[in-house]
């Protein structure tokens, strides 16, 4: 199977949960779920918090990360990455995301294509869909369901550390290995393989 090259991202239709004049009188509110703006403008405050990003404790070998509060139900993590480590490819299945570099660089690998949500093993991708951004202290980026991508920190000498959000909270992660064009699905983890 090969997978082609997104044209521009689509707009979130997520149906809107904010109440409405319709709910029955004495019914509990819905909660609004965050949008990637929100998501991302959390992660920009949280990164910019000299206290919070100096209170990670940082291991000179694995990564490190502390769960946060995330707006609206979200999930949210600072993360510290030491010289030299990544995530390997990944996804968020159904979440959409948002995350901020507090201190250092990290470099994301993604790919802007659409791929099958489930029922596959080996996917050919098509030439194009390989996108590389760095990113120093301060930037960041939001991104929407079924973002796969890669993580890291190609420092030699110095950590980097990120906050991260997602909503809904991570149902699974899916991880994958890839040799050139290439995508082979190789495990999908669960909450409970992480916390």
């Amino acid at each position: 199977m090969s997978v082609s090259p997104l044209g521009p991202l689509a707009p979130d239709l997520s149906p809107d949960l904010s109440p409405d004049a319709s709910s029955p009188a004495g019914s509990a509110p819905s909660v609004q779920a965050p949008a990637q703006a929100e998501l991302l403008d959390f992660v920009r405050r949280a990164a910019a918090d000299a206290g919070l990003i100096a209170s990670l404790p940082l291991d000179p070998e694995g990564r490190t990360w502390v769960r946060l509060e995330g707006p609206g139900g979200s999930e949210a993590w600072l993360i510290g990455w030491p010289p030299g480590t990544g995530t390997g490819w990944h996804d968020h299945a159904d979440s959409v995301g948002a995350f901020v570099i507090a201190a250092g660089e990290l470099k994301e690998n993604s790919l802007a294509a659409r791929l099958p949500t489930d029922g596959w093993k080996t996917l050919e991708l098509t030439e194009g869909v390989d996108r590389e951004r760095r990113l120093p202290a301060g930037r960041g980026r939001s991104f929407g369901r079924h973002h796969v991508h890669e993580v890291l920190n190609e420092s030699t000498d110095r950590h980097a550390v990120s906050v991260h959000a997602y909503h809904p909270p991570l149902p699974r992660i899916r991880r994958y290995s890839r040799t050139g064009q290439t995508l082979r699905l190789d495990q999908v983890e669960r909450p409970e393989d992480w916390q």
